[in-house]
């Protein structure tokens, strides 16, 4: 076995000003395999969640869990919640978006392309779920308030570059300029 290779370049300097606070640090070369990892973590349990969804004997039906979970927990959006469950055009929405979108972010994640997009997204529904399974006994963080953060820490190290496809899509030749230099936005949904 050999010894990991300890990478002392700027790539591994990050630092970051926001509302005058600036903070930084320089990351363990080994912290590539672990965001790796918390990549591959998330977007197998997405993944496997929406595809058994999809499978599933009785088709998957978000109604019931709008209407009644927020109410019986003293969830501060359980009248939006109580809304989105009653709202028949909402609910048929949330009947085919739930599912797949899970399956697409997991399947985004694990092929390791448009990584930021589909890690918004699992953040956003991870909020969601937070809030629908609201739960403070314990304290205000929960899993699915940690889920949330993990989903926020792939896009942000840009996870996609690791052993991932937007490694190659973001650097595919368009006539002398990459696929990133020409549409530099695109940072935002790859990576």
């Amino acid at each position: 076995m050999t010894a990991p290779t300890i990478s002392t370049d700027a790539r591994n300097t990050f630092e970051s000003t926001i509302g005058g606070y600036t903070v930084g640090g320089r990351a363990h070369s080994l912290s590539a395999w672990f965001v790796l990892s918390l990549r591959l973590m998330m977007g197998w349990a997405f993944a496997y969640s929406g595809f058994t969804k999809i499978v599933a004997a009785e088709p998957f039906s978000a109604g019931g869990y709008l209407t009644n979970v927020a109410a019986t927990n003293g969830n501060p959006l359980a009248d939006v919640f109580t809304w989105m469950g009653s709202t028949p055009w909402f609910v048929e929405f949330a009947n085919v978006a739930v599912p797949w979108g899970e399956l697409f972010i997991g399947l985004g994640l694990l092929v390791g392309a448009l990584v930021r997009l589909a890690a918004f997204f699992g953040a956003l529904m991870m909020l969601m779920f937070y809030f629908g399974n609201w739960d403070i006994v314990h304290g205000v963080i929960n899993g699915d308030f940690a889920y949330m953060l993990v989903f926020l820490a792939v896009a942000a190290f840009g996870a996609g570059r690791i052993l991932g496809l937007d490694a190659r899509i973001e650097t595919y030749d368009l006539g002398g300029e990459t696929l990133l230099e020409r549409y530099s936005r695109l940072e935002y949904v790859l990576g």
